[in-house]
């Protein structure tokens, strides 16, 4: 196989919501065989794939493409939708399924956002099944968009990184490239959420629903790390965090993150210390996500057995705020770089993140005219925030 070909294959292996798409799909349907497919003009290669009925291909395998009517897709750039082939007057004498022996199938053209025609998602099966909907349609389309935003998202990554020959000029691309991503993410991440819940209202069994669940539960991350991108962008490439202060009480703020990460982290033991003896100027919204940030980088990095403590006060002028874990100190080189964006330090494998909680962190603290500091030794890490009180 030519090596642009195994680039694609490779492409859609990384997009990580591709399985769960493919199995919604298959359960959705009723269909047994669902894949996405590289459609060019002379070759037809399966990229993933999910087969129940023992169809036969398997990623990198590939068919004749004058035999599949994603041959035809490519060249009108219409999905075709089939409920029934023997009851189809378009399709009931076409030699793909007499050949391949299905009589359900719906398939849907991959579109890049730039325009370019990448492939198909499609499923078929040996039974008839109801596919001309809305809620059927609806789905795959914004699958297959979905697929073509990360497709695009990718390739725009590798092309750049190709072409930058000094750390300056990486670190520009990088910057602006993620102040589009975040905003041109957003669309499609809202039709994926409407796209869930509708599936919700369709009748489903209960691994379907759970798969559905776990897809909104993506999406509600994917959508905290584009909002983290866009605060990197808004410092980095803008005028820096924009704040609305107001005179808050700032306890029932701090529980409020408290009680929404011990929801998360169930097992771990969060400990207060709470000295506030008036209200304080700030942005309501920014001092929760510093706050928010600070915890959850304690309960990811700390010791998991070990308490973590939280405190705030106001005393002599001043507003601190500080989150205290147990666990293995961080060494000198790290600790200096913490607050750099896209750093993450040692890390293990399963502590997925883009290193921007911490750098945004220290941003919102600039911001309110304050700063960020982190002290690490055997018996604890803190990183405490403190600024001037107006």
């Amino acid at each position: 196989m030519s090596t642009d070909f195994q680039h694609d294959i490779d492409a859609v292996k990384g997009i990580e919501a591709v399985p769960t798409i493919l199995e919604v799909v298959c359960r959705t349907t009723g269909m047994g065989f669902a894949a996405v497919a590289r459609v060019t003009e002379d070759r037809w290669i399966a990229c993933q794939v999910l087969d129940t009925i023992e169809f036969g291909l398997k990623p990198g395998g590939e068919l004749q493409v004058q035999t599949t009517i994603c041959h035809e897709i490519r060249q009108t750039g219409n999905a075709v939708v089939i409920d029934h082939v023997a009851e189809d007057p378009a399709f009931r004498n076409h030699h793909t399924p007499q050949q391949y022996g299905f009589q359900s199938y719906i398939s849907m053209p991959i579109t890049l956002p730039g325009g370019r025609f990448f492939g198909t998602l499609c499923a078929i099966d040996p039974r008839p099944a109801r596919l001309h909907t809305p809620e059927v349609i609806g789905m795959f389309k914004l699958f297959a968009e979905l697929i073509g935003y990360h497709l695009e998202a990718a390739e725009k990554l590798s092309s750049s990184e190709a072409h930058l020959l000094t750390e300056r000029q990486t670190s520009e691309l990088r910057e602006q490239f993620i102040a589009v991503l975040g905003h041109d993410l957003r669309n499609p991440l809202a039709s994926i959420q409407a796209g869930t819940n509708l599936l919700l209202k369709r009748p489903l069994d209960d691994k379907a629903v759970t798969i559905v669940r776990l897809m909104q539960g993506s999406v509600s991350r994917m959508g905290e790390l584009i909002e983290n991108v866009l605060d990197f962008a808004r410092g980095r490439l803008g005028n820096g965090l924009a704040l609305r202060d107001e005179s808050a009480e700032i306890e029932p703020l701090l529980s409020q993150v408290i009680a929404e990460l011990r929801a998360s982290w169930p097992e771990r033991t969060i400990e207060t210390e709470f000295a506030l003896d008036r209200p304080v100027v700030c942005d309501r919204v920014r001092l929760a996500q510093l706050f928010s940030n600070l915890l959850g980088n304690a309960l990811t990095h700390g010791a998991p057995d070990q308490t973590v403590r939280v405190g705030a006060g106001t005393r002599n002028g001043a507003f601190e705020l500080w989150v205290a874990n147990a666990g293995e100190p961080i060494d000198p080189e790290t600790l200096g770089r913490l607050f750099q964006p896209f750093y993450r330090g040692h890390v293990k494998a399963s502590q997925q993140g883009l290193g921007l909680g911490l750098y945004i962190a220290s941003q919102i603290a600039a911001a309110h005219g304050g700063r960020l500091d982190v002290t690490s030794s055997p018996a604890e890490t803190r990183f405490t925030f403190t600024m001037p009180l107006v």
